[in-house]
């Protein structure tokens, strides 16, 4: 199987090629010649298997250059060396009736990312042994928050790389801060910058796309990439959780093989929710996908309108992963149901004037299979209170998001289908806001005092890995201008170029 670029289809390269170089020279991204099929009985044979046994069987699908034993080794490495805290990796477990929450934060960061994250720095080196021998690979990472730290401990001293991750000064939670600028490694570097997760993520693509940048690495036996969602090799992993999901639903008795489900994922770099798109046309029974965005309610808008605009008020939320506006991976949505001249038109228009309309048939292939809502921080914490007082589960500011959408779209549809809602992170990361959402305030405690107190109230446990940066030093200190220029020297820094 190759892969293409969506701005740029004649480009044609290896799976392990895509990983390595993480973003096509134009800016598109790569994406699958076509995507494998799945018969039911295919998922019914998956659905006997533990998750391991699932993520070998999904990812030989994609990978073809990899050997058996090489995707062994890289899924083995993530999922079965005991950094997960459940042994289903990534479980199903039922909130009422047909709703199911799929807990994706089982891993040692916390958050969702950690299900590709685990793996990439696997899939990474593998690949950059077959396709950059004697490079050393340099991981730029933009974050919201989650992605950054789950990327710095997936790389941490891994040979031959070294990662950057950028992050708004402040955009993301004490917590997420806290969580990367204690990051331990040889090879790792932290940078806040005075902007937004869209500053950083611009910034570090034009870096990325910077042929006079690229030629000083290459001097110096270095390439980038990247462990953002732009990257295949972090897409992929997580298109093996829906296809999971639903094989814990088949096991269960939820669903018979062949009953479709419903898919509700918090979003807002629109990652998440295309690898259930991608679940979907893999022949996974999916109904609906429904986007469920915070006050930054740019998808909501553009999967119900056709229209894209991101010029817009910024808002700075509770569920601050979610604070985007410029939604990188629908881009891929976009190619799938158009094609590359038609994604880089739209693209360019996006970077000039900030949006772009699709068609009326482009409108109609979305609608026949997204629903999107929204809800603003009030709300959110609404629903952490009545979930937690009337389910007793506890959701972290994201999933809540999810979970409120979810309501609203079953109250205005009337649909039954047995649902599974992504839940993206412990809620210990979000300490004040979910204790203000359980107990009404927070007021005059400090982080760990609020999770000592929301673990007290709540008679939830407050993970190890979250509680213990209590006593870790901080690294990483620096802060630098949003524009690229500026980003640009602190990766020179940090590269010592």
């Amino acid at each position: 199987m190759n892969y293409v670029s969506t701005r740029n289809s004649k480009v044609s390269i290896s799976a392990s090629q895509a990983i390595t170089k993480g973003i096509s020279s134009e800016g598109g991204l790569f994406v699958p010649e076509t995507l494998p099929k799945l018969s039911l009985e295919d998922i019914s044979a998956l659905s006997k298997l533990d998750y391991v046994g699932r993520a070998k069987s999904v990812l030989s699908l994609f990978l073809t250059d990899f050997t058996e034993q090489e995707i062994d080794s890289c899924v083995n490495g993530a999922y079965a060396t005991g950094s997960f805290s459940s042994p289903a990796v990534a479980p199903v477990v039922n909130l009422e009736g047909n709703t199911n929450i799929l807990e994706l934060w089982k891993g040692p960061t916390c958050a969702f990312k950690d299900m590709a994250l685990q793996i990439l720095p696997r899939l990474m080196t593998v690949s950059a042994g077959k396709s950059a021998k004697g490079t050393e690979i340099v991981i730029l990472v933009a974050t919201s928050g989650d992605t950054g730290k789950a990327a710095l401990e997936g790389f941490k001293d891994v040979e031959n790389t070294r990662i950057l991750v950028f992050y708004p000064n402040d955009g993301v939670s004490p917590m997420q801060k806290l969580q990367m600028c204690t990051q331990e490694g040889a090879n790792v570097g932290v940078c806040a910058i005075e902007g937004n997760f869209d500053d950083a993520q611009s910034g570090v693509k034009k870096i990325f796309t910077d042929k006079r940048v690229a030629e000083i690495l290459a001097s110096n036996s270095m390439a980038f990439s990247s462990a953002n969602s732009i990257n295949w090799g972090r897409l992929v992993p997580q298109v093996v959780y829906y296809i999971s999901a639903y094989c814990d639903m088949v096991t269960s008795g939820q669903v018979e093989l062949g009953g479709k489900v419903n898919f509700v994922v918090p979003t807002g770099n629109f990652g998440n929710i295309l690898a259930a798109y991608y679940a979907m046309e893999m022949g996974v029974p999916v109904n609906r996908l429904i986007c469920a965005s915070n006050k930054n309610s740019v998808l909501t808008e553009f999967l119900t309108t056709g229209v894209y605009d991101r010029n817009r008020d910024f808002y700075t939320t509770i569920s601050p992963s979610m604070d985007i506006l410029i939604s990188s991976n629908l881009e891929r949505l976009l190619y799938a149901m158009s094609c590359d001249e038609q994604v880089a038109e739209w693209m360019e228009s996006l970077s000039k004037n900030g949006k772009y309309e699709v068609s009326k048939e482009i409108l109609e292939k979305i609608s026949a299979v997204f629903s999107a809502g929204y809800c603003d921080d009030e709300q959110t914490k609404q629903t952490i209170s009545r979930v937690f007082r009337q389910n007793n589960y506890l959701c972290d500011t994201h999933t809540a998001v999810a979970v409120k959408v979810y309501e609203d779209y079953k109250a205005s549809t009337g649909d039954a289908t047995p649902t599974v809602i992504a839940s993206t992170a412990n809620p210990f990361k979000f300490s004040k806001a979910v204790l203000e959402a359980v107990e009404g305030t927070a007021e005059g405690l400090d982080e760990f005092e609020m999770v000592e107190r929301l673990a007290e109230v709540t008679g939830e446990s407050c993970p190890a890995q979250l509680a213990n940066l209590r006593d870790k030093t901080v690294r990483f200190t620096d802060c630098c201008g949003k524009d690229s220029s500026s980003m640009e020297k602190v990766v020179m820094g940090m590269l010592g170029i």
